[in-house]
């Protein structure tokens, strides 16, 4: 009985070895706006996030410039989306009207001077970025 308690008190004493966190990837993509396009552009966004609401997946998330670099707005989402996503985002996209293929392209290309865009992991924090990687 003794060994056995002694055992199962040194068992709760070693922490469990953790599953590393779980981080997502996002899209982000930078945008610097034709002159005389602000407005249109957002009002293009806006549309696309009407999208993502009949959808059930969440607006895309816009940070205006305000100082340095020169870019105009940023928006974040994520990078990738469930098939069954996907398939909503489809459907609410045909419904609203959006263009598609090329017409996507030249309907975008309106508005924009330039843009630029990347894949990121996050949102994380250092501690758990680190505990992704290989013990050393």
């Amino acid at each position: 009985m003794r060994i056995l308690l002694t055992a199962m008190l040194l068992a709760l004493s070693v922490p469990a070895l953790a599953a590393p966190p779980e981080i997502g990837t996002q899209q982000v993509e930078l945008y610097r706006i034709a002159p005389g396009k602000h407005a249109a552009f957002l009002r293009f966004i806006a549309r696309c996030d009407e999208v993502n609401r009949l959808a059930g997946v969440a607006p895309r998330q816009l940070f205006v410039h305000s100082d340095g670099a020169e870019w105009d707005f940023m928006l974040l989402q994520p990078a990738h989306y469930t098939a069954a996503e996907n398939a909503r985002i489809d459907a609410a996209w045909d419904k609203l009207g959006m263009p598609s293929g090329s017409d996507f392209f030249m309907t975008i290309r309106e508005f924009i001077a330039s843009h630029t865009d990347t894949t990121v992991r996050g949102p994380t924090t250092a501690a758990d970025y680190l505990a992704t990687m290989a013990p050393k």
